[in-house]
């Protein structure tokens, strides 16, 4: 006789499938680098996708040093503002703040999101500062949607991104220098590295239980429904167990991708802003960046970057991108 086998559908490794809190994704970590000090975080808007031709830079593809087309995703990048300073110390609890250092430019955009305050003395806060007591050093940036004509809105995003690599004497000079400034993404990463990228997915509102976990549809000799729920569970226990499938919530979750391989960085949007814009987005002004293959969430939705936390691939010195579409997406 035949092995019975019913794996369950779905993964439960998501669950609740719920709606994210808030559309600004979340790092709960983040790792250690050999080269610093320097910022470990940035974040920009999804534009749109295209697609390029390149040299396979993937050694163990079976068209490496070939010519191939792939897809890539273009996100705006404009540039962040560092807002202030956060100093950590390690407990037996976890991290624990000690205490902030506010920037006394900040944005007038910025007081949408919270009060600024409006008398500060930022270089007396930096002499109370004990290097001796600080263990993590991490800085509060927002990003500036003003400047991007594709998304509509001009409340700020606020987030916390880390400065690593060096000794924490480095780290909080380099904090020291950058709080109340621009920041690039070229202060970030480079053209051939891998990068982490976190986003809150399209949400598809409330679904069945069939789409939203992938189970079989009833025979056709059932009674009356073929799309209903065959059981919820046994009689005992006298509930509904969490690991049975059933309606809800489908999308706006946060997803995190990992070692996502950055082909091009530039300045200059118009060169790989297609014919008529980039669909429901329109042109990039800003500075932008290329990735290779998709990227959680919809058009115009904020997308965070982080160095690769558990990088699979090594570093590519050198990418040969020999053609972006720019061809018209009107209509595709």
């Amino acid at each position: 006789m035949p092995k019975r086998h019913r794996p369950r559908h779905g993964s439960m490794g998501y669950s609740p499938r719920k709606r994210a809190a808030s559309e600004v994704p979340r790092f709960s970590s983040w790792p250690d680098i050999s080269d610093g000090p320097r910022i470990q975080g940035f974040a920009g808007y999804k534009a749109g996708m295209t697609h390029a031709l390149v040299v396979d830079y993937r050694k163990t593809s079976t068209t490496s040093g070939q010519e191939v087309q792939i897809p890539v995703t273009v996100i705006e990048v404009p540039p962040m503002k560092v807002a202030a300073v956060r100093l950590y110390k390690e407990t037996p609890y976890g991290l624990k703040t000690i205490t902030e250092i506010w920037s006394q430019k900040l944005d007038k955009q910025l007081r949408r999101r919270l009060p600024v305050p409006k008398k500060y003395d930022t270089d007396k806060a930096w002499k109370e500062v004990d290097p001796v007591k600080v263990d993590e050093v991490r800085v509060l940036v927002y990003t500036q949607p003003y400047l991007v004509t594709g998304v509509p809105k001009k409340s700020p995003d606020i987030m916390e991104n880390r400065i690593g690599g060096g000794t924490i004497e480095e780290r909080l000079e380099y904090a020291r220098k950058i709080i109340g400034k621009d920041i690039k993404i070229e202060d970030f990463t480079r053209e051939g590295d891998v990068i982490d990228v976190a986003a809150v997915t399209k949400g598809k509102g409330f679904g069945g239980h069939h789409k939203r976990w992938g189970t079989k549809l009833l025979s056709h000799k059932d009674s009356k429904k073929r799309r209903g729920v065959g059981t919820t569970g046994t009689f005992r226990p006298g509930y509904t167990r969490p690991t049975v499938p059933q309606a809800g919530q489908i999308g706006y979750h946060q997803r995190t991708e990992y070692n996502k391989r950055v082909l091009k960085m530039g300045e200059n949007g118009e060169r790989i802003t297609p014919e008529g814009g980039f669909l429901s987005y329109g042109a990039v002004r800003n500075g932008y960046i290329l990735l290779h293959g998709s990227v959680p969430g919809p058009t115009k939705r904020l997308v965070r970057l982080r160095n690769a936390i558990r990088p699979t691939v090594a570093p590519v010195d050198k990418i040969d991108l020999e053609y972006i579409s720019t061809t018209s997406k009107q209509g595709a």
